[in-house]
């Protein structure tokens, strides 16, 4: 290798963000859809975690032994750190692929996960993945990979070329720019060719509004997604011919909302797909109907088919949870290609069953709303919409006794350590900040904000005081340089924020506590 970063982006810390499918949670409900049987994940890896939250998240809510890497020192330090104050055991270090994957004292995995870092990295290094996948993944073992996919890059990558092309001539200079600086640079000379109507343009109308949403990212996430020195797109048939050889096989999307191809695709595009009879040309034929962009998916090596009892029974015995308040889940959902609205004769009454905030099976919930003529399948149905919209999680099964404790132990000790985080001067991530605090109801991350969060330090130190929170909150948040808005309008005064902070803290209290309560997050 060149050098230390191998071309990878490292002035700039990754965002923190939480990726669900990497949740091995999620597999048994996946699984089961598909009649495929779901392996027990007891040892599993992310390679390239970033910072770390998702191996984090789901190495404390979990039996799982979590073992990772990724190049960069900053996030490293920061996932350990996190490791540490759960006392998950999570092995986590700073070291490349060439160097993690080749370690031999690493033990065989039920589960391999990796967020993105396919389309990131150089070719040397993914045949280093491709090698490690091929000789640390057991059989029955997952694997969990996202990655830029055509047809939907294609008319976007000869601009990303461009932007890269001129941030890196940027970083030659003998005054060379830090990253952030040359990606606005960059982004501003697209901008101004753009403005020169290029005949690009005109045969790709949609880069415009695509190159303002890059505009309006932020530089953290863009440095990462698009400015590595090595960055591909593969579609999904290339991905099979080389996962093939390490047996490996198709399972299922691992973005639950992929599930539905009723949700996803025309009565006209389904019925052209019925006609495709082999599998690997049937997925390479839905990326052209969605116009897919990223595909995420679950791979498993040796799977194991359900027949039809065991699948419903699979499916039936599966409970969920919601994440979201009943009232705030919306029906109108945006797929792909249009806006489509959910059945209120369907989604309402579950929802409101769902709306105690406690787990139930599907096969329960059928039950109890057989009155309203749903039977099984439309729940199913419905929680995997739930689910892929983000408003509900699947439950791993129940844990014993004592692991119980223990997993309710380390997600307590894990939530107090990014609450505390979040009240800092300066926390981490300042603008966008850990945005997803840890369930081990769910097994997984549950969205909480900055502000969410410091309500619920409130709460642990002032109990059901309402009255005590907006102080407790403005306090951190002042101390940060904030401050509040309010429809649009920055809040300047201090009493203006405080009365902000209590009506969202009634507001909190009322509705979202609850929920958190019942997820266990506090």
């Amino acid at each position: 290798m060149s050098n230390w970063n191998d071309g990878y982006v490292f002035d700039i810390a990754y965002t923190y963000g939480y990726y669900p499918g990497m949740n091995p949670a999620r597999l048994p409900l996946a699984f089961a859809f598909h009649g495929l049987r779901s392996p027990v994940v007891q040892e599993a890896c992310e390679l390239g975690f970033g910072q770390g939250l998702s191996t984090n998240f789901h190495a404390a809510a979990s039996g799982t032994r979590w073992w990772g890497n990724d190049f960069n020192p900053m996030q490293a330090a920061f996932a350990r750190e996190l490791a540490q104050a759960s006392g998950s055991g999570a092995q986590l270090e700073d070291s490349s692929f060439s160097h993690f994957c080749r370690r031999g004292d690493l033990p065989d995995f039920d589960f391999i996960a990796l967020h993105g870092v396919w389309s990131w990295v150089s070719q040397e290094n993914r045949d280093i993945i491709f090698d490690f996948i091929d000789r640390k993944l057991k059989p029955g073992g997952v694997l969990y990979i996202s990655y830029n996919t055509q047809p939907g890059w294609s008319a976007f990558m000869p601009l990303r070329d461009l932007m890269v092309q001129h941030a890196q001539q940027a970083g030659n200079d003998e005054q060379a720019l830090p990253t952030a600086a040359r990606i606005d640079a960059a982004l501003d000379f697209a901008a101004r060719m753009f403005d020169a109507d290029p005949v690009y343009a005109q045969a790709n109308p949609f880069m415009r509004d695509r190159l303002k949403i890059l505009q309006q990212q932020g530089r953290d996430y863009l440095a990462h997604e698009y400015f590595n020195r090595d960055w591909h797109a593969e579609s999904f048939t290339d991905m099979h011919r080389r996962l093939s050889q390490a047996g490996l096989q198709f399972a299922c999307p691992a973005n639950y909302a992929d599930h539905l191809d009723m949700a996803n695709l025309t009565p006209a595009q389904r019925q052209f797909m019925q006609g495709i009879g082999d599998p690997v040309m049937l997925q390479g034929v839905r990326d052209f109907m969605v116009n897919q962009q990223f595909r995420r998916d679950y791979w498993v090596r040796g799977g194991q088919a359900l027949d039809d009892r065991q699948r419903v029974q699979a499916l039936a015995l599966q409970s969920i949870v919601l994440l979201t308040e009943p009232d705030k889940v919306p029906l109108t959902i945006q797929n792909v290609a249009s806006e489509i609205t959910l059945n209120r004769l369907i989604y309402e009454p579950i929802l409101q069953a769902l709306g105690d905030y406690q787990p139930h099976t599907l096969v329960d919930l059928a039950a109890s709303l057989a009155h309203r003529n749903l039977n099984l399948s439309q729940v199913l149905d419905s929680a995997l919409m739930l689910i892929g919209t983000g408003h509900a999680a699947p439950l791993p099964p129940e844990p014993a006794g004592h692991a119980r404790a223990e997993i309710a132990q380390r997600t307590r000790a894990l939530n107090l350590h990014l609450l505390e985080k979040a009240a800092q001067a300066e926390p981490p991530a300042a603008e966008g900040g850990v945005g997803h605090l840890c369930s081990p109801v769910t097994g997984g991350g549950v969205a909480v904000d900055r502000i969410g969060q410091l309500f619920l330090l409130a709460y642990l130190e002032h109990g059901e005081n309402v009255e005590a929170w907006p102080a407790l909150a403005w306090r951190h948040i002042s101390a940060q340089g904030k401050k509040l808005v309010r429809e649009g309008v920055r809040l300047e005064g201090e009493q203006e924020n405080l009365g902000e902070l209590a009506t969202q803290a009634q507001l909190f209290a009322r509705t979202r506590l609850p929920l958190l309560r019942a997820l266990q997050v506090v």
